[in-house]
Parts: C-alpha cells; sequence; structure tokens
C-alpha cells in the first residue's frame, strides 16, 4: 500500500508528490498516458520537437521560481511584446518598460491613441500593486468591460489586447474575469515568457527526475476512486492512507461525478520550412479583424534544439478545436500565404494538434484560488485545475498546498486522517 496515491502526473501531481517526499510521505503517481507531463509535453517528429500546443513559461511565476531549476532548463525568452499585424502589415508592439529605447517608436505606433498608451500605465501600475491575495480581492468584472471602463479605445483593444490575451486565455472576446487577466498582465510585466531549450516537456522530466524509481506508474488510466483507493482500467485496486485527484479539469470531474466543466479549445499547426518568416524571438498576432490565425511563432528562433540543422520550425494557432484539419489548413495556407506570399506553400506540414480541453472557461467569478481547501473530505484531496485556476503557478501551487493538507491530515505516513464533512 502506498502513503499517498495521486491520480495524474502532470504538473499539479508532481509538485504535489514532491512536497509529500519533502514532508517525509511516499507518493505513487498513477498516470494514465506514456509520460508524465499532462499538456506539458513534447513530441519528436522527424528530428523536429513539438510541444503540445502553444505554451511558454512564465518566469516570474512565484511557485515556478520555486520548484523549476531555471539553468538546468536552459530558457530562451521571447522579446517582449510582439509583431503585430493589422492594415496589410507586421509592426512591432514593445514593452517599454522593459525595452526603454524604443518608446518614441511605441508613441507613434498605430496600435492605439497617445491617450491609450497613457492609460497603460494605470493599468500597469494596477497590475502590480500589492500581492497576489490583494489582486484576487478587488471588485471584479470581465476583462473586455475592465479595459472599456478604464477608457481604452476600440482600435488598442482590437489590434492588440484581444489577439494578445486570446492566446492566453483561448477567448477570442475576452469574456475572462478580471482578475484572471491582472494576473496575467503582471506575469508578462515583471518577467519573460520562454521556451526550454529542449522544450516545453524537459519541465515535467526534470520534476519527476527528483523522485525515486517506482513513484510513477504510467499507462495506468484510473477508472473509478473511493477513500483512498483507486481501481484502474484493468480492475486493478490501489489502496492508500490518502488519495489526491491532481488529473485535467475534465478528467477529475468525470472520477468525481461532478458537472464537465466548460473548456475552451485551440488547434495548433506545426510546419517545417527552410527559413523563418519573421526574424527573431517574436510572437506574431492577428491584429486584424477577421482571419484564422491568432498567432504564430517559430520555436526554432528561439532554441536551436527546435529543428534539424538547416531547417525552421513554424507554428501557427488557431483557436477552436472542431475543424476538420484537411479543411483547416487549406484555408490557412491561403491566409498565411496573403501574409508572408508565395513560399507559405513551400511550407511542409508536420503535425497538427487538436486540443477541444485546452483550458478551462474563466469567465467571472473567479476567487483567489490559494484560498481554496484541497480536502474534499474523508481521504480525497483535490489540485489542479478542476477547482483551482489554470497557469504553471497554480497548478504547482495547488500540488503543494493538496500535498501540506494530507501531511498534516496524517500523524504518522502511511496512517489514514480522521473522515470530515466535505469541505466543497
Amino acid at each position: 500500500m502506498a502513503d499517498v496515491i495521486i491520480v495524474g502526473g502532470g504538473l499539479a501531481g508532481l509538485a504535489c508528490a514532491l512536497e509529500l517526499r519533502a514532508q517525509g510521505v511516499e507518493p505513487l503517481i498513477l498516470e494514465a498516458s506514456d509520460q508524465v507531463g499532462g499538456r506539458v509535453r513534447t513530441d519528436r517528429v522527424e528530428g523536429f520537437r513539438l510541444d503540445r500546443g502553444f505554451q511558454v513559461v512564465q518566469t516570474w511565476y512565484p511557485e515556478a521560481r520555486r520548484v523549476f531549476d531555471y539553468p538546468a532548463l536552459d530558457l530562451r525568452p521571447f522579446e517582449p511584446g510582439a509583431l503585430v499585424r493589422w492594415e496589410g502589415r507586421l509592426h512591432r508592439v514593445s514593452d517599454v518598460w522593459r525595452r526603454p529605447w524604443r518608446a518614441g517608436e511605441m508613441l507613434t505606433s498605430g496600435v492605439g491613441t497617445l491617450a491609450d498608451k497613457l492609460r497603460l500605465v494605470r493599468l500597469r501600475r494596477r497590475a502590480l500593486a500589492g500581492d497576489l491575495h490583494r489582486l484576487y480581492a478587488r471588485p471584479e468584472t470581465d476583462a473586455l468591460g475592465r479595459l472599456r471602463a478604464m477608457g481604452f479605445s476600440a482600435r488598442i483593444i482590437e489590434r492588440f489586447f484581444k489577439p494578445f490575451f486570446a492566446g492566453v486565455f483561448f477567448e477570442p472576446e475576452l469574456a475572462v474575469s478580471s482578475h484572471a487577466f491582472d494576473f496575467v498582465f503582471r506575469a508578462f510585466a515583471l518577467g519573460d515568457a520562454a521556451l526550454p531549450a529542449l522544450g516545453m516537456g524537459a519541465i515535467p522530466a526534470q520534476l519527476a527526475a527528483r523522485l525515486p524509481q517506482g513513484s510513477i506508474r504510467l499507462n495506468a488510466p484510473v477508472a473509478e476512486i473511493g477513500d483512498g483507493w483507486a481501481r484502474l482500467g484493468g480492475g486493478e485496486r490501489i489502496e492508500g492512507a490518502a488519495l489526491v485527484i491532481a488529473t485535467d479539469a475534465p478528467a477529475a470531474a468525470r472520477l468525481l461525478g461532478w458537472p464537465a466543466p466548460a473548456t475552451r479549445g485551440t488547434t495548433c499547426f506545426y510546419f517545417a520550412a527552410e527559413r523563418p518568416p519573421v526574424a527573431g524571438p517574436y510572437l506574431v498576432l492577428n491584429g486584424e479583424s477577421g482571419g484564422l490565425i491568432n498567432s504564430l511563432l517559430c520555436p526554432s528562433s528561439l532554441s536551436e534544439h527546435y529543428a534539424p540543422p538547416g531547417r525552421h520550425l513554424i507554428a501557427v494557432n488557431v483557436l477552436g478545436a472542431g475543424a476538420q484539419p484537411e479543411a483547416l489548413e487549406a484555408n490557412l495556407r491561403q491566409e498565411l500565404g496573403g501574409w508572408f506570399g508565395p513560399e507559405v506553400q513551400r511550407w511542409r506540414r508536420l503535425a497538427v494538434y487538436q486540443l477541444p480541453e485546452a483550458l478551462p472557461v474563466q469567465a467571472p467569478p473567479v476567487p483567489d484560488p490559494a484560498e481554496r481547501n484541497p480536502k474534499l473530505g474523508g481521504r480525497i484531496y483535490l489540485c489542479g485545475e478542476l477547482d483551482g485556476a489554470p497557469s504553471f503557478h497554480w497548478a504547482l501551487d495547488s500540488g503543494r498546498r493538496a500535498a501540506s493538507a494530507v501531511a498534516c491530515d496524517l500523524a504518522v505516513a502511511g496512517r489514514p486522517a480522521p473522515v470530515t464533512p466535505a469541505a466543497r
């Protein structure tokens, strides 16, 4: 019998396992797939490294700084800001707090009015004020309503805020909580968006390497859970002093018998090319109303390990995940051809990732994730995004807090905690 069973080997489950071991409790992770990481994985295809959908490390995240070994990950940052397409060409939009020499360029940029650029100072000051508890205690609305109430023009909302943050939340109209928006804005303001040199899968691999052999069982899908036990799909029952559910939100809801959470989807196309369509480590955004493209990036422009020598990797992201890939690709290539010319037709498709449950919907209300009780009742605990919030920070934070709750409830490692009423 394991001390504690953890269902799910994503970032929340791995963080939970590491914290349990730090407190003298031995975990057993049951992971349904053939690798740890959940959605944070990197596949190898013809010498290219393909992350499963567009993901980045936000270096400011407090829990990421605490848990990850950044030097070992060899993080490669994007240029702060983005290249945004509007009126038929690309324009550079820079973070002038981190690139002050580009202040003149930003003041004359058509991304917004001069008043908009002054309002950015107030928005930044608001997002950075106080600690995270104060951030989540503020009056809440939706992000689009917040921007409009602050006086931002339709021009900057359409050309920058919507395409940039739609790529974060997978919500094109910014119908997300102002709490979630402020949290993400703070992350971009205070840290880099970066990729590990060897791909996003290096992150869960780094965490898993800190656990002793035998702590993780792969290809072990859990079909049913109970008070301190889990039953695998093949019928094997595994018991422990406690059980922590650390899967993604839809899988956690299925195990608990809760209603399925609303989710947002995304589709990521990967292409191999002889040369990148833009120079430098930039995120490219669609600031023109309409079209399929949300964003484009060239991971091989950040790290040479993403592509074989002499080749380049291009990722194109489309919101939603319901269209047939072949039909979607034909329309996407036509749109990309309007951006970059006939060379697009020579790009060779490597893979398409359609992720219909990429993120839970983050519409208000979004309370402080750090104040949620990980204990559901008896010997069952929950971490991850079902009853929390998406992001690497909150995944790691929820895993650590669930582990602390389990350790506090176990008087001696391996002894079950007393049954208490459900806390949800």
